[in-house]
């Protein structure tokens, strides 16, 4: 299940120098098909087998659900599980002649938050080999009792894209965090991004461009 097929695909990234001008227009998908490999999946948020990767049919974006991804704190909650992350290692063939960039992702989830307690979602992206990292965070405060949804979006001059020629991997690492702050103990406050269908996803749109 979780190695997908796919017609063409989609994710983002935080790289380097890549042989493609980085303020270019993004090309059309490409109509060869494509195929994406989770190569790993560490994390207390995301043991094996309950991470999904799926393409959408018209190349734009990838989805990642999650059944087991969920921190909180308070009242029958265990001492580390007020953190949560989830590491995946994402192994994309890209058909010959294009190269692609992540443009945005789409986070979302369910948080329930006790008045005085606050929470994070970050995530970070890089290419294997790359030293440096890009990280987008999200905060939230208490009182808060529903779905959320957050953004990370990158201007198309500011897309990096995977050097033309090269195969990384792509690495996607997404951690939530809930904190108690002064919030009544007796009472659980939790964030998650699953659904008690587990069905919620987290949705990368792609940019491709030809080498």
């Amino acid at each position: 299940m979780l190695k997908t097929l796919a017609t063409a695909a989609t994710l983002f990234a935080s790289l380097a120098a890549t042989a493609v001008p980085a303020g270019a227009a993004p090309a059309a998908p490409p109509r060869n098909q494509m195929v994406i490999d989770v190569v790993s999946a560490n994390g207390s948020g995301c043991p094996w087998g309950t991470a999904a990767v799926t393409v959408s049919p018209d190349s734009k974006a990838f989805t990642v659900t999650y059944s087991e991804f969920t921190a909180q704190t308070g009242a029958g909650a265990g001492p580390t599980e007020f953190r949560k992350n989830c590491q995946l290692g994402l192994n994309v063939h890209v058909p010959q002649g294009y190269t692609y960039a992540i443009a945005s992702t789409d986070y979302r989830g369910y948080a329930h938050l006790e008045r005085g307690s606050s929470a994070t979602q970050t995530a970070y992206y890089y290419f294997q080999g790359e030293q440096g990292t890009s990280r987008i965070r999200h905060n939230f405060a208490g009182p808060a009792d529903g779905d959320w949804q957050r953004t990370d979006r990158i201007g198309v001059s500011s897309l990096a894209y995977l050097p033309c020629g090269e195969q990384r991997y792509l690495n996607v690492n997404t951690e939530l965090r809930v904190s108690g702050g002064w919030s009544d103990k007796k009472k659980t406050s939790f964030m998650t991004m699953d659904s008690t269908d587990g069905n919620l996803d987290t949705v990368y749109h792609v940019a491709w461009k030809k080498c």
